[in-house]
């Protein structure tokens, strides 16, 4: 029975006693009933005073408890602090790329429970909304004009006063002016320095919107507007340019692009062009004026046109030299279209790099003697054959390519029976005179034999009388002109539109 009874009896649970049963559940409702409220509080007596020994020590350990848990939380919110700095930090390198910079000061955590012990070098920024060092903003006058009484009287135009005024104003100048920063000390700036100061920022502010205004205008000189813009984007679309690849040479009159060819049904485009895009300022026109108003080829529809509608002219009046120079087989570029004041060219380079100048190459010699030779034989057979004066030849209307040179720039070129043709002959002959004597060229020639060996013309040389010379041009082009305008032949002796025999100076039929 014994063994029976030790066998019915209840195993204890090796973690100790049984849990007690769960009470069962209840409604929100009778949580919140006052009866449940006072039965629960029966239950489990009541909250033990402060005079109990055993009460003050659970509060300790409570107390104790939250201590060290607040200072975990402060520990942990500082370390989220300063890794969120870092974050912003790196952020703020990211846009701080250019010129032009930014700062993230404002949405940095400023936490009040940093570590003392922490060096400098673990922060790279200063919060300066309450800097101590900061300078006061000086004391405003009364507006009676005066403060204080008797001997401390203190007028507006005190000494210090009107310093520290002048110093606070300092930060209302110009952000390029750069006036420092001053935190701390005690600065006092006299009104003649001040007033120097001024004038200075106000004169750099203009003379900085005036440089800007004039790069602008002549960034819009070199680039194009929309109209060429769209001139340019029609060829794209009509094929006759593959694309249009940039920029390689500015000058006075125009801008030159580089793209490449595409295709046309009248002839065949090369696969390199360049677009001569004439500037249409009226600021240009002023040096086209002499070119083209004596021109007879352009003469009547000149009076009828306004400057701007010129420029259309002017490019015209390069696209037929050309195809002069052309047809007599002078080195030179290819016309191959023309829209409005846009005229497409061939390249004279290979892969997008152009030719370089005359004045520009290194030369030996030979190549130079070579050169000057090649230059005579297109001035000889500009004037004789073509008919034309090129007008602006220099080394820097002249490129070396192949073992050639290449002239450019025609579009100021005029005939020789124009008023000042002649002039504009003997200032070409002067110009490449004086480049190759440079160059140390024994055969070249100077600018008298020079333009009596292009023209035919046998004006005596005077020993080094440019003056002489001149004015013999000037008679000769002055007798050509009443000529002209008797008969309408010319005097020089040039070849006719025909290809005839040369005209005999000096003849009156």
């Amino acid at each position: 029975m014994n063994q029976i009874g030790l066998a019915t009896e209840t195993p204890k649970s090796p973690w100790g006693q049984a849990a007690p049963a769960v009470a069962p559940a209840c409604s929100l409702n009778d949580v919140m009933s006052e009866q449940l409220a006072r039965q629960l509080e029966e239950e489990e007596g009541p909250f033990p005073s402060l005079a109990d020994p055993t009460a003050d020590l659970l509060l300790s350990d409570e107390v104790g408890d939250m201590s060290s848990d607040l200072m975990l939380a402060q520990m942990l919110q500082m370390q989220f602090d300063r890794e969120f700095d870092d974050q912003l930090r790196r952020e703020e390198k990211k846009f701080n790329v250019g010129p032009l910079s930014i700062s993230f000061e404002n949405f940095r955590m400023v936490h009040p429970y940093e570590d003392s012990e922490s060096s400098e070098d673990e922060v790279d920024w200063q919060d300066t909304r309450h800097d101590p060092y900061r300078a006061d903003k000086p004391q405003a006058t009364p507006r009676r004009g005066f403060s204080g009484k008797g001997k401390n009287i203190t007028t507006k135009h005190d000494e210090v006063t009107c310093g520290r005024k002048n110093t606070a104003r300092m930060d209302n100048f110009a952000p390029e002016v750069h006036v420092g920063d001053g935190f701390g000390m005690d600065l006092k700036l006299s009104n003649q320095v001040f007033n120097s100061l001024k004038q200075h920022c106000y004169s750099e502010q203009r003379r900085s919107a005036r440089l800007h205004e004039k790069k602008e205008h002549s960034t819009s000189e070199q680039a194009v507007d929309s109209r060429t813009r769209l001139l340019m984007y029609k060829m794209v679309n009509a094929g006759v340019l593959e694309k249009i690849n940039g920029c390689i040479s500015t000058g006075k009159e125009s801008v030159v692009f580089h793209a490449d060819g595409g295709s046309l049904e009248e002839q065949p485009v090369p696969d390199e062009v360049v677009l001569k895009v004439f500037k249409t300022t009226l600021n240009e026109f002023k040096n086209r004026y002499p070119y083209i108003k004596d021109d007879y080829r352009f003469r009547d529809r000149f009076s009828k046109l306004n400057p701007r509608k010129i420029i259309r002219v002017w490019a015209e009046k390069e696209m037929h030299n050309l195809c002069r120079m052309k047809k007599a087989q002078i080195p030179c570029p290819e016309a191959v279209l023309l829209k409005k004041h846009i005229l497409v060219m061939s390249f004279i380079g290979k892969d997008h790099v152009p030719a370089p100048k005359l004045k520009d190459v290194l030369l030996s010699g030979e190549d130079m003697k070579n050169a000057f030779y090649q230059v005579l034989q297109m001035m000889q057979t500009l004037y004789q054959e073509c008919n034309l004066v090129h007008a602006d030849l220099s080394e820097y209307n002249m490129l070396w390519f192949e073992g050639k040179v290449w002239l450019i720039d025609v579009s100021q070129s005029v005939e020789p029976t124009h008023p000042h043709g002649l002039e504009f002959l003997f200032r070409d002959c002067k110009n490449v005179s004086t480049f190759f004597q440079k160059k140390d060229v024994a055969e070249a020639m100077n600018p008298y034999e020079l333009f009596n060996a292009v023209s035919g013309l046998k004006i005596p040389i005077g020993v080094e009388d440019e003056a002489d010379f001149v004015s013999e041009i000037a008679a000769l082009e002055k007798r050509n002109e009443d000529h002209v305008q008797r008969r309408g032949k010319k005097t020089f002796p040039v070849e006719s539109e025909d290809g005839g025999p040369p005209l005999n100076p000096g003849v009156d039929d």
